[in-house]
């Protein structure tokens, strides 16, 4: 009798599973679940195979970064090609309300699968991940047809703040239309500075300053145009944001100074990216102005990063602010043996050999200083690169000034002392010790 009753329930027991199993929406999500697994099998036997067809593409990065974006997800793919023809055989032999389950599946897939791909023009990978996600919560909402509810809970989820009331919708919204808006605006700006520095009809500074114009002015309105979307009444944040401005006044002083001295230096001309400067013992060439800094490349390959300010408030040579041409001094001495006037015709024509010293302004040696033990003498020259350096072509100068004293016999002086030793007369005559 027991034996039966037990025979009973476990048929009884199979058949309520057995009910269950052939329900609409049980089959369907085991569907959707082995079609899953499926995919993931079988991406990783395709992504490798397509990937080394990929990695051929040259000269599109733009299209390999889109190419590789979609291998990374073929897994996804394939589930929606499965799910899809999952979705179109089961409507072949059955109502359309017995595969609703599926249709929202890849109604799903196919919003992350869009969302994910779309992230992958953001570079910042933060950033991109929470764009794929928010928009991918988004478009479930409307696939659920929950959209409105959710909209509605979050508009009840608010803090008033004077005039203003804040919900977590206009949050949301605000953030998610800043981040485009702000995103696309870089995007703009990065595009005209690249435009502006290519045209040879303005100069380096103006080049500069109307990239920086751009960038900056289009982040602000792009900023200004996300806000109102929302409905945020700018005016009511006046005190508020006069309130962190005077705090944000004190902490970003030297910040707002720089910037402010950056764009001085790019109205006024006095410093443009190529020009060769001297600051605070630091020699190099000017290789890009920056909203911050100035950066500076000296001749040891070293790059100083040297704030706008200080090109304001200190004293700065520019080697190259009207022009190129650089005069250089060259200090030496010859023994007074040497004739001056034949001494000074060597010079020039030593300074003359160097290929960097400048033919056309003819370079002068002075006779200077009757000095210790020298004829002191300086030769002036002219150089049209003062980038390439002042230090070597002195020193080729110094070298060519040699070899054409050594030719002629004139002899350089270098100190030295002669010692007189006389004999002491007095200690030794005298007596008493």
């Amino acid at each position: 009798m027991d034996f039966r009753n037990a025979i009973d329930e476990s048929l009884s027991w199979a058949s309520r599973w057995f009910d269950y199993a052939v329900t609409p929406w049980f089959y369907q999500a085991a569907i959707i679940v082995v079609l899953f697994l499926v995919a993931k099998l079988a991406a990783q036997r395709i992504e490798p195979l397509v990937e080394n067809r990929a990695r051929q593409i040259k000269g599109h990065p733009g299209l390999l970064r889109v190419v590789v974006a979609l291998l990374r997800r073929t897994d996804w793919i394939l589930f929606t090609v499965f799910l899809l023809a999952a979705l179109v055989l089961m409507r072949a032999v059955t109502w359309p309300s017995r595969t609703h389950f599926i249709y929202i599946a890849l109604s799903l897939s196919l919003a992350w699968l869009f969302a994910s791909v779309l992230s992958r023009i953001v570079r910042n990978r933060f950033v991109a991940r929470a764009l794929a996600w928010l928009t991918w919560i988004y478009a479930a909402l409307v696939i659920l047809g929950i959209d409105d509810d959710a909209a509605t809970f979050m508009e009840g989820l608010a803090i008033p703040l004077g005039a203003v009331r804040l919900s977590a919708l206009m949050v949301l919204k605000a953030a998610l239309l800043l981040i485009a808006t702000v995103w696309l605006a870089v995007v703009v700006g990065k595009y005209i500075d690249e435009r502006v520095r290519v045209s040879e009809e303005l100069t380096p500074s103006i080049r500069v300053l109307v990239g920086k114009v751009a960038k900056v002015g289009l982040v602000l309105v792009a900023g200004a145009i996300a806000l109102s979307s929302v409905g945020l009444d700018l005016t009511a944040l006046t005190i508020f944001s006069g309130a962190v401005g005077v705090g944000l006044a004190f902490g970003l002083q030297k910040v707002v100074s720089n910037f402010v001295s950056g764009m001085i230096i790019l109205l006024d001309k006095s410093i443009k990216p190529g020009d060769t400067i001297s600051l605070e013992g630091t020699f190099g060439w000017v290789r890009e102005l920056r909203a911050r800094f100035v950066s500076v490349v000296t001749r040891d390959g070293r790059e100083y990063l040297i704030p706008n300010e200080d090109f304001i408030t200190q004293r700065v040579i520019n080697w190259s602010f009207s022009d190129n041409l650089v005069r250089l001094d060259v200090n030496f001495g010859v023994s007074y043996d040497a004739d001056p006037h034949k001494v000074s015709e060597l010079a020039i024509k030593a300074a003359m050999s160097v290929g960097r010293v400048e033919a056309d302004r003819r370079p002068v040696c002075w006779l200077t200083d009757f000095g210790e033990s020298s004829l002191n003498f300086v030769l002036r020259f002219w150089i049209h690169d003062p980038q390439q350096g002042l230090t070597n072509v002195r020193g080729r100068v110094l070298l060519a000034l040699w070899d054409a004293f050594r030719e002629n016999g004139i002899d350089i002086p270098y100190p030295h002392r002669e010692i007189i030793m006389k004999p002491d007369g007095g200690a030794g005559k005298s007596g008493g010790r």
